[in-house]
């Protein structure tokens, strides 16, 4: 197998840290939409032939206007077995950047919150709670 970054996947999904909190998108509540209106993060299917980074910042771009570089991901975690093969990554900005958010074509609208808050909010992807629980996991065993 080669190096990770070409290992299969179906997606990309971004904890996206805006200072200390966590910017988080109401899903659309339409019929055949997995997980209809719980809350999400920016992120969603790959396109014929990126990498796992250009996917989630595409991504990012369209759902909620935020334009964000490889150098600003600051964390990536494969999980194979996730519905579907995925990447996870993590990346900080400054509390300025919620002045240049705007909601895309998709979700019901955005919000800011505390990633401890999103990890045990039921109405959270289920999946995406423990990935974001691993990297605040991750990131605390890093600054201690």
């Amino acid at each position: 197998m080669g190096a990770p970054d070409n290992r299969d996947f179906a997606g990309a999904k971004l904890a996206l840290f805006i200072d200390d909190r966590l910017l988080v998108l109401r899903r659309d509540d339409k019929p055949g939409l997995p997980w209809p209106g719980y809350l999400d993060l920016p992120g969603g299917g790959k396109e014929a032939g990126e990498s796992p980074e250009a996917c989630v910042l595409r991504e990012t771009r369209e759902e909620v206007g935020l334009v964000l570089t490889r150098e600003q991901l600051v964390w990536k975690r494969f999980y194979p077995d996730d519905p579907t093969p995925a990447w996870f990554f993590a990346a900080h900005l400054p509390s300025e950047a919620e002045a240049e958010i705007a909601l895309g074509d998709e979700g019901q609208g955005w919000m800011l919150m505390p990633p401890e808050a999103y990890v045990a909010n039921q109405e959270a992807v289920p999946h995406f709670r423990l990935r974001v629980r691993d990297y605040l996991e991750f990131r605390n065993i890093r600054t201690t």
